[in-house]
């Protein structure tokens, strides 16, 4: 049975309506990715062999989270809603020990560094999601490749907010998301390194997303009433691929959605294209019911994800913390301009020179001070609570983020950075 057409009001009108589900903050979640590498050399490669039979040992697991791979070979968990910062930890925590205890018995580890500092992108993953995707974004350059197939992230999740004007209004709550971005940036930058050589960035994975494409990597733009905002942009950016069940997936070039629901070729769109369509776009903060924020770097150390998960948590959800941060970042408005994230001035700072850039320290200083002050409030275990404080001493207080370890640390001939840099454990509630 077909499905049926999509029309262009009934796309504009589903994008409004499904992408910011608006309510009083209540829930979070965690998006967790990480490299997999060798536990004694993680400079050598893994043969497709042996992360297979990984994968499958992992899938075997009862995780509360929600398991997939990504074509490089990485491993993701997606944390269930939670409704406490104490609760998400707890059970991804959990969720983690189990994974790791399974690929130590295989003789591999997680890495949390947000780009494989060590290996050239290679794709595992053979699907036909996979092979579109790598056709579409081999177009604009090595960027998409290499973020298909080395990079690694933490995603935090959170409620888009409620109708009020105030601090938790999903209209405030869309504006910080993109100014606090890149303080979050450049606070947790953590991958100066790629194929064993220095970059030039603190945040190569950052710098990756912002050459990736001209248009799927970009925010909506800024000023506009998000709602508005995000339902333009979608309808308005190439559509990566058409889906097809009897044979490959066409990559199509310079076509829009809006124009693919006009002009119904080369077949009529449905709901579940423009679904995902969404999934194919990657701006910085993706409205997905709730707020996705993408812009994280993996952080080294079993729990040092715990610290911007609950960073950012603290600074949108608890309203104190959000006014107060809110006027810090206002500012920052001035630095990006009229680009979009994540191409404007702002952003690249971030990503180039972490919290060297005296801007971006300043109002990283003020951010981390009011989630200290939040997170109390929120009954953050005082574990977490230390962690958050030590990261501050560590990193913001002195201008730096974890990259600035990891250059220090090198790629010596006997320990990874990971090893080296494994300070962050014990940490949970």
């Amino acid at each position: 049975m077909s499905l049926p057409q999509l029309s262009e009001v009934d796309a504009e009108d589903l994008l409004r309506c499904i992408c910011f589900k608006t309510g009083p903050p209540r829930r979070i979640g965690v998006e967790l990715e990480w490299l997999v590498h060798d536990l004694r050399d993680p400079r050598l490669p893994l043969s497709e062999a042996r992360i297979a039979q990984a994968h499958a040992a992992v899938r075997a697991l009862p995780l509360a989270a929600a398991l997939t791979f990504e074509p490089g070979g990485q491993l993701e968990l997606s944390s269930l809603p939670a409704t406490s910062l104490t609760e998400c930890i707890g059970s991804v925590s959990a969720d983690l020990d189990a994974v790791r205890s399974v690929l130590r018995g295989q003789g591999l580890i997680l890495t949390g560094l947000g780009q494989d500092p060590w290996h050239a992108p290679r794709r595992l993953l053979h699907e036909p999601r996979y092979d579109a995707m790598e056709a579409c974004l081999d177009r604009n350059g090595a960027a998409g490749r290499a973020m298909m197939c080395g990079s690694a992230s933490i995603q935090v999740c959170l409620d888009a907010g409620n109708e009020e004007p105030g601090p938790l209004g999903y209209g405030r709550r869309w504006q910080l998301a993109h100014l606090l971005g890149a303080v979050l940036v450049a606070a947790f930058a953590n991958s100066p390194l790629r194929q064993r050589r220095r970059t030039g960035w603190l945040s190569t994975r950052q710098s990756q997303w912002a050459d990736l494409d001209p248009v799927r990597s970009l925010a909506p733009a800024p000023g506009a009433e998000p709602r508005e905002a995000w339902a333009a942009h979608v309808l308005d950016a190439p559509v990566m691929c058409i889906r097809d069940d009897k044979g490959p997936w066409t990559t199509p070039e310079d076509l829009t959605f809006r124009t693919w629901v006009r002009t119904g070729l080369p077949r009529p769109p449905t709901r579940e294209d423009l679904d995902y369509h969404m999934s194919t776009l990657f701006p910085p903060v993706r409205p997905r019911g709730h707020l996705e924020l993408r812009m994280i770097d993996a952080q080294s150390g079993e729990d040092g994800w715990i610290v911007p998960l609950a960073v950012t948590t603290a600074l949108f959800d608890d309203p104190a913390a959000a006014e107060t941060v809110y006027r810090a970042v206002k500012p920052l408005a001035e630095i990006a301009g009229p680009c979009r994230a994540p191409r404007n001035p702002l952003w690249t700072n971030a990503a180039r020179s972490g919290l060297a850039d005296p801007e971006l320290r300043a109002v990283a200083a003020v951010c981390f001070d009011a989630a200290l002050d939040a997170l109390p409030r929120m009954g953050a275990s005082t574990a977490v609570q230390n962690a958050v404080a030590a990261f501050t001493s560590r990193y913001v207080d002195r201008g730096r983020c974890p990259a600035d370890d990891v250059l220090d640390a090198g790629l010596g001939p006997d320990l990874s950075p990971v090893q080296r840099l494994d300070h962050r454990k014990d940490i949970r509630p």
